[in-house]
């Protein structure tokens, strides 16, 4: 059984002091597991979470508070040192979905395993939200989405608590037919390609839709012959030979699929247009046995006609909506099946299922890189434009780290394994955007409120109009035919695919671009952000420091100094500390072990070298441990003069006296002025958070055009600015790369993560950037504010549709045929609206 579980572990970096401190103020979920186990009454069971990101007491009092306040909650304990959560609560008051949710409110996460299913047999929306509906009240669930365009249904739910059988049966109760996408091989390219069912019509459709064409041309034929002045009508008797394998054989699908809408309580499309063509079929049986073949309106031509329209209606509407979803099978398409392994030095062809980590595999000039990895040996140039959005070729030499489906230049390359199987960046993207496709937007709420409710609503608009049309003398033929067309043109697909079609379309294209959107909340604020906040490492430049300047005290030589400083920075994974370790290696220096070290957020480090103790940090930090620094009005200007031209300083203390100052530079990115300048060019500000000094963040703000630079801000501070923007009436994005910024990141009415930085900011974001280029915040924003924007037309032109064409067709204005065709094609029209989504591409 091949399930994704969501989950990430918490890294502790930059001092495992400083994720804790982060964590316990922030309350930013890493990662989680859980499993429930409930009680043999409703009204009094146990949920068992497992919890990760709780670093500390604080953590676990967070969780437990959030928990504590639902209604129906009568225990709760909760276990740091297990990461685990066991709950008591009313069966009859909450479910386990609102207990988890509760969890991730707090900041925290819950593991929960993923299940996805293809549903045949959906018509509209209504459909879809009957079959969300059965598979919610499964035990154990905790969301359950249905996708109408897709036809695709996606749970989550505890761990051992759902299984394919279970979910199948529910689907199947419902009236639906379900095949599990679960077993299907992740690393098959050609299995998971064919998943896509939205990728019907199938042969048989269109068989059936020409058969219904050859048939059902003679009866319209007829009418088209009239309207030319060619008085010849076919005989009754052939016009019910001709219509009766439409309306009953071709047919048989509406009426199969109103049956099992009404046996389970509900209405969908297949009533209306099963009672529509019903009513046309019968009236003209009717007329055509009373008048025994002589002059009596026979209507067989508008029963067939909208079979044949809605039956080719829904073949277009399933094309174009595969063209929707084309960008997903495009990323499938990007894995190879098979590898060359060096094995004893000779290429051996394999199933990329029997790699692992640290094989080697060779790939030639031309090829697709099969898994993720590290070059060996040789260099080329590599197309990694599917996977992150980059035009150009991307030059990699021995050292350099690559990606699965990326396709190889000119050279050949040995790459050492680093990531197989679900583990690979190209299978994270995947499940990224197929979560996204098969996710809702928040104002699909309203529409599914509006779709249960529509088609009972049209068949009463439908008797209404029939016995408005008798009252007022128009006859009972010409009040059935009219009551017919308000049937069939009455479309509430068009209605459930508004939203999705766009959102595929939509999520497919910023894919394309190297934009992941995961959140559809995201969708819903891009358009009102005024303010974007970033980090400033790794996002604004390039998060790799390098040492510039190492200025001892007299009677002190760089190397020494530099021992000693690379000492206790070896301890440590800040990119400062390792740009100094890297810079001792590289002169060769002999780096001495450490002993009693410790880290303070946001100051620096300390650590006993050699029985002296070290310390590396800010200004302040050296005061509280009491260093002594002689003539320290010198060394402050000298430290300024180098923080003013954007410099990191770190002051380096031996056994209580200073010791001297290193410099590090981090260079700006090369597209970020220009991101800046493009979101000014929007009507955005744009403000820069730094753990760096002011004068460093001053310099950079300078330089950018940013708002406004913020030094000395410690990580746990950064969630704090947002707030405090949010409280001004700023809608804000922040965008960062690492696990600090996670707080942050939740915190901001968007979150926008670089795809370089850690899985905490990745899973926190709303939307995360494939490749570091704050250049994409702006493209971000703008593909948000398209796929928004086609929702809302797509949604006014459905709605409008139903408002202006109920009316026509009760007022007699159109007639049945020509209501069937308007129905077909108001989908169509919906699905096209959205595939305009396809064209989009960053500006620039």
């Amino acid at each position: 059984m091949d399930r994704s579980t969501d989950a990430n572990d918490t890294p502790i970096t930059d001092d495992g002091a400083e994720a804790c401190h982060t964590q316990c103020d922030s309350g930013q979920a890493t990662s989680s597991q859980d499993t429930s186990a409930p009680s043999a009454t409703n009204a009094d069971r146990e949920l068992k979470l497992e919890v990760t990101g709780m670093n500390c007491g604080g953590c676990a009092g967070r969780v437990k508070k959030s928990v504590a306040a639902l209604d129906g909650v009568s225990d709760v304990d909760v276990n740091v040192a297990l990461n685990t959560a066991h709950v008591t609560f009313d069966g009859d008051k909450l479910d386990t979905a609102r207990i988890a949710q509760a969890v991730r409110d707090a900041g925290y996460g819950v593991v929960d395993e993923t299940w996805s299913y293809d549903i045949d047999g959906m018509t509209c929306s209504n459909c879809a939200g009957r079959v969300e509906k059965a598979l919610a009240g499964l035990p154990g669930v905790t969301e359950a989405t249905v996708n109408f365009a897709l036809e695709q249904a996606t749970i989550t739910a505890l761990p051992g608590q759902m299984s394919d059988d279970i979910a199948i049966r529910a689907v199947e109760d419902a009236g639906y037919h379900a095949t599990s996408r679960n077993k299907k091989s992740d690393q098959d390219g050609t299995e998971q390609t064919d998943g896509d069912t939205s990728g019907k019509p199938t042969e048989r459709s269109l068989l059936l839709l020409g058969a219904s064409i050859v048939l059902t041309a003679p009866l319209v034929g007829q009418m088209i012959w009239m309207y030319l002045g060619v008085s010849y009508r076919l005989p009754g008797m052939v016009e019910l030979a001709l219509a009766t394998p439409v309306q009953f054989l071709i047919g048989w699908r509406f009426y199969r699929g109103a049956y099992s809408a009404l046996r389970h309580g509900s209405a969908n499309m297949d009533v209306l247009v099963a009672l529509g063509t019903s009513a046309a079929y019968l009236l003209s049986l009717y007329n055509l046995i009373v008048a025994q073949g002589g002059e009596s309106h026979l209507y067989f031509e508008a029963s067939a006609a909208i079979i044949t329209l809605i039956l080719g209606g829904k073949i277009m509407e399933d094309r174009a909506k595969r063209g929707a979803s084309a960008a997903i099978r495009e990323l499938m398409a990007l894995r190879p099946r098979r590898a060359r392994k060096m094995s004893d030095g000779k290429e051996v062809d394999v199933d990329i299922n029997e790699l692992n980590v640290g094989d080697i595999v060779r790939v030639l000039p031309g090829e697709r890189l099969p898994v993720d990895g590290v070059v060996e040996a040789g260099e080329s140039d590599l197309d990694e434009s599917l996977i992150t959005g980059e035009t150009r070729p991307v030059a990699r030499v021995a050292g350099d780290e690559v990606v699965g489906g990326a396709v190889n230049g000119t050279g050949r390359l040995d790459v050492k394994v680093s990531a197989v199987g679900d583990d690979t960046t190209l299978s994270r993207i995947i499940r990224l955007v197929e979560k996204a496709q098969t996710g809702k937007a928040p104002v699909q709420k309203l529409v599914d409120r509006v779709s249960a409710v529509f088609v009972p609503v049209i068949v009463l608009i439908a008797l209404v109009t029939f016995a408005g049309w008798m009252i007022a003398g128009g006859g009972v033929e010409q009040s059935i035919v009219v009551a017919v067309s308000v049937l069939v043109i009455a479309c509430p697909c068009a209605l459930g695919l508004a939203t999705p079609t766009a959102l595929v379309a939509g999520t497919g294209s910023a894919a394309r671009a190297g934009i992941l959107i995961r959140n559809f909340d995201a969708l819903e604020q891009a358009h009102n952000i005024d303010t974007v906040i970033f980090d400033k490492t790794g996002t604004l430049t390039e998060g790799t420091p390098t040492v510039r300047d190492i200025n001892p005290v007299d009677g002190m030589d760089q190397n020494e100094l530099l021992r000693y400083a690379a000492a206790v920075q070896a301890a440590s994974e800040h990119p400062l500390a390792r740009a100094v370790v890297s810079v001792a290696r590289d002169q060769e220096l002999d780096i001495p072990d450490v002993a009693d070290f410790k880290g303070t957020t946001g100051a620096g480090v300390m650590a006993t070298v050699n029985d002296k103790v070290v310390i590396i940090g800010t200004d302040a930090m050296l005061r509280d441990q009491s260093v002594s620094m002689p003539d320290a009005a010198v060394i402050q200007a000298d430290i300024a003069h180098h923080e003013e031209r954007g410099r990191t300083v770190i002051l380096i203390a031996i056994s209580g006296s200073y010791a001297g100052f290193i410099t590090l530079e981090d260079r700006i990115r090369d597209s970020a002025k220009q991101a800046i300048a493009d979101l000014k060019a929007r009507g955005i500000n744009s403000i820069m958070l730094s753990g760096d000094s002011q004068e460093v963040a001053s310099y950079v703000a300078e330089q950018l055009g940013l708002e406004r630079g913020e030094g000395r801000v410690r990580p746990q501070d950064k969630a704090l600015a947002v707030e405090k923007l949010r409280k001004e009436g700023r809608q804000v994005a922040m965008v960062g790369d690492g696990i600090n910024d996670a707080p942050a990141l939740a915190a901001a009415d968007v979150g926008i993560a670089m795809g370089a930085g850690t899985d905490v900011a990745m899973e926190t974001a709303g939307i995360t950037l494939m490749r570091s280029d704050p250049a994409l915040v702006a493209a971000a924003i703008d593909i948000s504010i398209a796929t928004r924007r086609k929702i809302a037309q797509n949604l006014f032109w459905a709605f409008a549709y139903n408002v202006v064409g109920v009316p026509l067709a009760a007022l007699g204005v159109l007639s049945p045929a020509i209501a069937g065709a308007a129905m077909a094609l108001s989908s169509v029209s919906v699905v096209g609206n959205s595939l305009t989504l396809r064209r989009w591409k960053p500006r620039g």
